[in-house]
């Protein structure tokens, strides 16, 4: 399905993961194309030319080329003619889009700033954690997954009580909770569902 498209991502990216583990659970067939972070090949003229926000990921599809992983996704559901993750009716495919821009603006953002505290600064010598950054983003997650974890305790998805977009975009930031120390003690219902999520086959086969 679709040959000659190509998905330029980095495995350690939840942005990346969360469109290379749409194209693998719709079944679409494409290249994915390795971007070197720590080599800066984001940065680099001909990858810019593509996408000027130097970030992944990237789809190639011929002509067209498409940055933002959360628009990545719905192309592709779209593009796959996939109403089960990316439901058609109005009020169904809002209620994903809810929780793709929810994560986008509040959930991937507060994780974020605990990555950069923990895991980037220690990858580029940048120093120590700085304490209240550290402080900001505890605050930040906590508040947001207490927000997640009360959507979920009387759901098994986020949406449509199946599958959906929705679940694939808000569960790649937890790829990084050891390392990042998220806070995380005290919320069940999130548990439960990345415990699901964890299972599945799209999941498994992008883990690190």
């Amino acid at each position: 399905m679709f040959p000659g498209m190509r998905l330029y991502m980095n495995p350690y990216s939840a942005n990346a993961r969360r469109a290379h583990m749409t194209a693998i659970q719709l079944g679409i067939d494409h290249e994915d194309v390795v971007v070197d972070l720590a080599k800066r090949d984001h940065k680099a003229p001909g990858f810019l030319a593509m996408n000027p926000n130097g970030r992944v990921p990237v789809l190639v599809d011929g002509d067209f080329v498409l940055t933002e992983s959360h628009a990545i996704m719905t192309y592709l559901a779209d593009k796959a003619g996939d109403d089960a993750l990316y439901p058609r009716a109005p009020q169904a495919r809002a209620d994903v889009h809810r929780w793709l821009f929810w994560n986008a603006n509040h959930f991937q953002p507060a994780v974020s700033v605990l990555n950069f505290e923990r895991i980037v600064k220690t990858i580029r010598g940048l120093g120590a954690p700085d304490p209240n950054e550290v402080a900001r983003g505890e605050s930040l997650v906590r508040e947001f997954a207490g927000v997640l974890d009360q959507h979920l305790a009387t759901r098994t998805w986020l949406s449509q009580d199946r599958l959906t977009l929705a679940d694939l975009a808000v569960a790649t930031p937890f790829q990084s909770r050891v390392p990042a120390k998220l806070p995380l003690d005290g919320f069940p219902h999130i548990e439960a569902w990345l415990a699901r999520m964890q299972d599945l086959a799209c999941w498994k086969k992008t883990a690190l």
